[in-house]
């Protein structure tokens, strides 16, 4: 089983890294970016099991080292 999960900043959470990306984009000529946050994707391949134990498991490490849950928020979506 594989997962992604994907790790953003919390809106109204200042987002520096995506504040200097639209500035750039918009210097390059693309005046319609209106703003960007990024972000992080990590792709976890997990050994086959129930998806409910192996969901547990992720939204786990999300919690402890994936994420910071004051200041992030994540998905876990399956991918096959």
């Amino acid at each position: 089983m594989k997962a992604r999960v994907t790790v953003r900043l919390k809106s109204g959470v200042l987002d520096p890294q995506g504040l200097t990306i639209q500035k750039s984009l918009r210097s390059l000529g693309y005046e319609e970016v209106a703003a960007v946050r990024q972000g992080k994707v990590f792709e976890i391949e997990m050994a086959d099991g129930a998806e409910a134990a192996a969901r547990q498991r992720l939204d786990e490490m999300c919690r402890r080292l994936l994420a910071n849950p004051v200041v992030e928020e994540y998905q876990i979506e399956w991918v096959g």
